[in-house]
């Protein structure tokens, strides 16, 4: 079923009825997107959250010399977007970009306020996601804070091990916010032991 990965998502947090399904999936728009295709670019209105069906996604900040910094990673059954833009309606500061041929599910912000107001369980769907990414960002930043290089590149193996194959090492360094020499390094250190 074309619709299986992401209703089996939805109901790890709330029951859907069969009316309810058909709504939901009837406001859904599927996209293939080649590797290296954007999904946003930086500066675009983000209107959509978009949920993997398949493949790798990434999203990024570039820096005014262009510099890149992976701020999230997103595989098979993860939603990604850009929230900032996303709720503010502002332009989006992330791009967003394939990693791998894969395929989405995008819901608009304005057919998320009707799924809201129509069927309002998925207020609270969408407040768990929310909740739960919030969670992992400020995991994320006091792991930056607190651990050394080592330390957060053995967490990230640890927590995201699917990630090693699908990313490339030059990515994952700009995830750490280390250089992909040192993660070189890491990766030489972690092997010997």
């Amino acid at each position: 079923m074309e619709y299986s990965g992401i209703l089996q998502n939805i109901t790890k947090h709330i029951s859907l009825e069969k009316e309810e399904v058909s709504y939901f999936t009837s406001l859904l728009t599927k996209k293939d997107i080649s590797k290296k295709e954007l999904v946003l670019k930086e500066g675009q209105p983000c209107t959509p959250i978009n949920y993997v069906q398949a493949g790798t996604l990434r999203s990024f900040y570039c820096d005014k010399n262009n510099n890149e910094s992976i701020i999230m990673f997103a595989i098979n059954d993860w939603w990604i977007t850009d929230m900032y833009s996303f709720t503010t309606e502002k332009p989006s500061m992330l791009t967003i970009e394939a990693l791998e041929d894969s395929t989405i599910f995008q819901l608009q912000k304005i057919d998320l306020e009707r799924l809201y107001v129509k069927i309002p369980k998925f207020e609270k769907f969408f407040r768990i996601i929310m909740q739960n990414a919030y969670v992992r960002e400020q995991l994320r930043v006091i792991q930056n804070l607190s651990m050394t290089a080592e330390e957060r590149h053995a967490n990230f193996l640890k927590k995201y091990p699917q990630f090693v194959s699908r990313v490339p090492q030059k990515q994952i360094a700009s995830y750490l916010g280390i250089t992909p020499e040192f993660l070189s390094v890491l990766r030489k250190k972690a092997t010997k032991e």
